[in-house]
């Protein structure tokens, strides 16, 4: 890449009036041209001192024109076999997505991300603040698993599996071409849509955002508190609901106008995948040898044996592969941050191929080594150590699952009132909350005593407490001990003892205050 340096050149009032004079727009920047208004490609022969400014040199983005405007994308489609694999795999995806806040384990959500409570449910297994060797596990573990899958598969998940292009690719382009009519191609429409078809579009929109809106809720609350505000009034719950009619409009925004500009500005995943991808990772690629030069038309065969050089290359420069581009770039310019490996390029390109009756191949998955023609490797001492990361990662989270307690017991101290309270046989009582959580697969009764016998322990009913499985309880209890037991000191401390039906024990701190 060469830089060219030059300088804004200085108009006399004179050229800038003759230049405001020549546009049919007034604006005088297109050097009297009269073609301000047109396509930057159409632009491309400007002339005049404003106009050479006005011209990039290359583009910067693959959505933005030359003069700085938004380039709105709309790809054609090509059904070849790797598109309806993504479509099968896209539907599953969806599926999923929608059904998994709903699916059960032993009574508690597959997952289930409780920001309210500070508790993260996976698998059945309910995590808090407190498990932060198992969270740690878990971050880590899914960071080196993205940073072994891109280094085996590029940007397998950027095309495959992101719920952007999920819902974008499969969902909303597809409601776009009935109401354009591009149904099963794609592309830009013959005609500009109706009023009516654009506003039956919205409605269309509004429905599948706000249930997208829902579905992602039901992630952070549950399906049973989600579905018991769905129906009961907002004003029950304003503060739910303002979060799901934010969702709605943000989900609206993002699939009426922003869309790609998600993966080339926004997601940090594009970039993250410079420093994970080497050259043997594999990725959506332009065979630079077999294609160039390139010429359009069909090409004649070559004799079997012959030293003479090659007048054109397999690409026809149709311009196919561009075309169905969801994100507007060229893969021939080579391997490029706005690619997300959707593989719509390779079916355009194969089909071409078959078409002009030549080898289909020049666009695939592949390496930059394998370009070169060198071999490719997956095991390699990346990948290896990924994995190995993985797999340790993997076997400490259920190490440490293994030893953690059958239920969680805390004590909390009592919110407002006095710190103890002295009564007349001076004996001194303090109040405070028992956090229990059973962490078991069956109900469980938990019985509380406190190691020194002259202190004496209750809760608020006075009975035994009977959990279900996962449920969690906040306990007031009652410590009474004889006012001597704190005299010159104002404090002491003994154990609190909770047990479980099945036999399980906790030793608490409990730290009691009274008069000096």
């Amino acid at each position: 890449m060469t830089t060219n340096e030059f300088s804004l050149p200085i108009l006399s009032k004179e050229q800038r009036e003759a230049n405001i004079a020549a546009c049919s727009k007034g604006c005088g920047n297109c050097g009297g041209t009269k073609r301000c208004a047109e396509e930057p490609a159409a632009t491309s022969e400007m002339s005049g001192p404003a106009g050479s400014i006005l011209r990039a040199d290359e583009q910067v983005l693959p959505t933005l024109s030359r003069d700085g405007k938004r380039r709105w994308i709309t790809p054609s489609l090509e059904k070849g076999r790797k598109w309806h694999a993504r479509r099968w795999v896209a539907y599953g995806l969806i599926a999923f997505f929608v059904t998994l806040p709903n699916l059960r384990i032993n009574g508690k959500p597959y997952v289930l991300l409780d920001i309210a409570s500070r508790e993260f449910t996976f698998l059945g297994y309910t995590f808090y603040p407190t498990d932060t060797p198992l969270l740690a596990c878990i971050m880590l573990g899914a960071f080196f698993s993205i940073m072994l899958v891109t280094s085996l598969a590029g940007r397998l998940w950027c095309g495959w599996g992101c719920p952007h292009t999920v819902y974008l690719e499969y969902l909303f382009r597809p409601i776009d071409r009935l109401f354009d009519g591009t149904i099963g191609r794609g592309g830009k429409p013959r005609k500009p849509m109706s009023g009516a078809a654009q506003l039956l579009r919205l409605l269309v929109y509004l429905v599948c955002c706000m249930f997208l809106a829902h579905t992602f809720l039901s992630y952070f609350v549950g399906t049973d508190e989600l579905r018991r505000w769905i129906m009961t009034p907002p004003t029950e719950h304003p503060i739910a609901f303002l979060v799901m009619a934010g969702a709605t409009l943000g989900l609206m925004f993002h699939y009426l106008y922003f869309r790609e500009q998600l993966c080339l500005i926004a997601c940090p995943y594009g970039r993250f995948q410079s420093v994970m991808l080497d050259r043997k990772s594999l990725i959506v690629a332009y065979d630079l040898k077999r294609g160039e030069p390139r010429k359009k038309g069909k090409r004649k065969p070559l004799p079997e044996v012959t030293d003479a050089p090659r007048e054109a290359g397999d690409c026809i420069d149709c311009g196919r592969c561009t075309a169905v581009c969801p994100t507007g770039i060229d893969i021939r310019n080579g391997l490029q941050l706005e690619c997300i490996h959707c593989t719509q390029c390779i079916d355009a390109c194969d089909a071409v191929m078959t078409k002009v009756g030549l080898p289909t191949g020049l666009i695939r998955y592949t390496s930059q080594d394998g370009l070169e023609g060198k071999p490719q490797r997956l095991i390699r001492p990346r990948t290896v150590i990924y994995a190995t990361l993985v797999t340790v990662l993997t076997g400490l989270f259920f190490f440490i699952l293994s030893f953690k307690f059958a239920f969680d017991a805390r004590v909390l101290p009592a919110s407002g009132g006095a710190p103890f309270v002295v009564a007349s046989n001076l004996v001194v009582q303090n109040n405070f909350k028992l956090r229990l959580v059973n962490r078991s697969q069956t109900a469980q009764t938990y019985q509380f005593k406190v190691e020194d016998e002259a202190v004496t322990v209750k809760n608020s009913d006075g009975a035994d407490v009977v959990l279900q499985p996962g449920e969690t309880v906040r306990l007031p209890i009652d410590v009474h001990f004889p006012v001597r037991l704190t005299a010159g000191r104002g404090a002491t401390s003994t154990k609190l003892i909770v047990s479980d039906s099945a036999g399980a024990k906790r030793e608490l701190t409990l730290r009691l205050l009274g008069p000096r």
